[in-house]
């Protein structure tokens, strides 16, 4: 008897050791499972995951609440978050959890809703739940509240009205930004960061630089969704997300290193892409002995090879810049003059503010202090360490000593003027599809990215007219004048506008490259 039940074990073991091996068949990429559902009814489940580079803390995605630091990329861009206005292929603002809206005067927008979207958690998205969310955005986000402006709301049924401190032309712009998503209040946001929003997914587990868990919506307001579970997954190492996606343990990827492009271009592969404002420069730093010289900055200007940076690094997966915005723009490159390659011409100029190879080691000198610059970047854009590398040796030829701090804490040491020279950093400039984004975060004295401490009067005045101008021929006008203002200071140097792709299996459909670098994760999105 007891030789029969040891033998009945041995069996049930081997039975259930098959059972759990075949359960886990089928559980990667976006292959149909099994769900096993209540009372043993099993249904066909459609899985999707994806891989993305920036979704980390160190890109300021600890999570993916909009009213917290960045987190409004995450929410918007994997589906969870919708915002009252949106962008069009062309960059155009329309209508989107918003039907229409009017401004009634310099002050006041009314803003009318759809009345047919709820909200994940069931509750029905009314002026009165958008009230409190932009209270609650605005007490809680330094930027947000600095473009908005907001005097006070009122709610009534489906209206919203808005009142505004000063005139804010560009309220709508601002609206669709990623910390625009409409969330739910009376929901709350959990400890990870979890939001309800009104997107066609559901966030329902969320684990910090490691991964984001979806569900399908069941109730969204603007068609089905077609997966049922999705996967975002935190993975920062180029080289990583390479293998991710050709072992098929992905099915698309984000960030993909331009150097790894050429593996997917045959029939397996679908690669998205469009010009985007995303644009890699550097900032900087007005408090360092080194970099508030006038001398050094354009030096460093004059000594970047941004075609040689982009033909050869990327690939040709960009375009050299000139200023802020790209030549696609009316206010862009075209527009405004930037010093360009010129190492001969760099070196006379180090060489007439004092600057000189005396030693004869490579590296120049004045007043006892060597001309070296800390070069601050970090990893998880992957061309970033590239261009550090490309300047370090083009400055080098000049007689620069180029250090370079390339490092994920770059945040941090971002804050402590005391630590670096130039940070170099990769930025979309008009988000919003307005000029005025990029200055009032980035170059003025109330702005919360202007890290080197910058100032210009002839800045500071420009950017105070900007923002009380609403005709959009003057508004362009004013961007070309802000822009030269810093290129004249050689306050930044913009090296390249990136072109941003998603390579995703054949599979694929529905996961297209968008000119703000917002919608990713839509209703449309599917795989067969």
């Amino acid at each position: 008897m007891i030789k029969k039940n040891k033998a009945r074990i041995a069996i049930f073991m081997i039975l259930c050791l098959l059972a759990l091996s075949l359960a886990g068949c089928g559980g990667q990429g976006g292959q149909e499972g099994t769900d096993v559902r209540s009372e043993g009814e099993q249904a066909s489940v459609k899985r999707f995951v994806f891989g993305d580079t920036t979704f980390n803390a160190e890109n300021g995605e600890a999570d993916i609440n909009p009213h917290r630091d960045s987190g409004g990329w995450a929410c918007i861009r994997y589906g969870v978050g919708e915002t009252l206005f949106r962008f069009s292929d062309s960059m155009e603002i329309e209508p989107w959890l918003a039907e229409s809206y009017e401004n009634t005067d310099e002050l006041t927008w009314v803003i009318t809703l759809r009345d047919d979207v709820y909200f994940t958690s069931g509750r029905h998205m009314d002026a009165e739940a958008v009230k409190e969310c932009l209270e609650h955005l605005v007490e809680n986000h330094e930027r947000a509240a600095g473009d908005l402006h907001i005097a006070e709301i009122t709610a009534e049924g489906q209206q919203l009205t808005i009142r505004t401190e000063t005139a804010v032309p560009a309220l709508m712009n601002y609206l669709a930004d990623p910390y625009g998503c409409v969330i739910d209040m009376e929901a709350g946001i959990t400890e990870e960061g979890i939001v309800q929003g009104t997107g066609p997914y559901q966030a329902v587990s969320l684990e910090t630089d490691t991964r984001l868990e979806l569900v399908k919506n069941e109730n969204y307001w603007n068609g089905e969704p077609k997966i049922d579970e999705i996967t975002v997954r935190t993975i920062s190492d180029g080289d990583t997300l390479t293998m991710a996606l050709q072992s098929g343990e992905i099915d698309a990827a984000y960030g993909m290193p331009y150097a790894s492009y050429p593996l997917f271009e045959n029939d397996q592969y679908t690669l998205s892409s469009c010009a985007t404002s995303r644009v890699f420069f550097g900032t900087m730093n007005f408090e360092s002995e080194i970099t508030k010289d006038p001398a050094v900055r354009k030096a460093i200007a004059m000594g970047i090879d941004k075609d040689s940076f982009v033909e050869t690094l990327l690939g040709g997966n960009g375009y050299p810049a000139a200023g802020v915005f790209p030549d696609s723009f009316s206010f862009g490159g075209d527009a405004v003059t930037a010093e360009t390659y010129d190492p001969e011409g760099a070196k006379q100029v180090l060489e007439e503010a004092g600057w000189t190879d005396t030693d004869g080691d490579g590296i120049r000198e004045k007043d006892g202090r060597t001309l070296t610059l800390r070069w601050l970047t970090y990893p998880s854009r992957q061309e970033l360490p590239l261009l550090a590398e490309a300047a370090q040796a083009t400055l080098g030829e000049i007689g620069f000593d180029v250090v370079i701090n390339n490092t994920a804490d770059h945040s941090t040491i971002r804050a402590d003027v005391s630590a670096w020279d130039i940070y170099v950093s990769a930025f979309v400039t008009a988000p919003t599809g307005d000029p005025e984004y990029f200055f009032t975060y980035c170059c003025l004295d109330s702005s919360v990215r202007n890290a080197g401490h910058y100032h210009s009067d002839q800045l500071e005045e420009l950017a105070r007219e900007m923002s009380q101008t609403f005709d959009t021929e003057r508004r362009g006008e004013l961007a070309v004048e802000m822009q030269q203002t810093m290129l004249d200071d050689n306050a930044y140097v913009f090296c390249s506008h990136l072109r941003m792709s998603i390579i995703s299996k054949s599979s694929v459909t529905g996961l297209t490259a968008h000119p703000c670098d917002y919608y990713e994760i839509t209703a449309d999105l599917d795989i067969s």
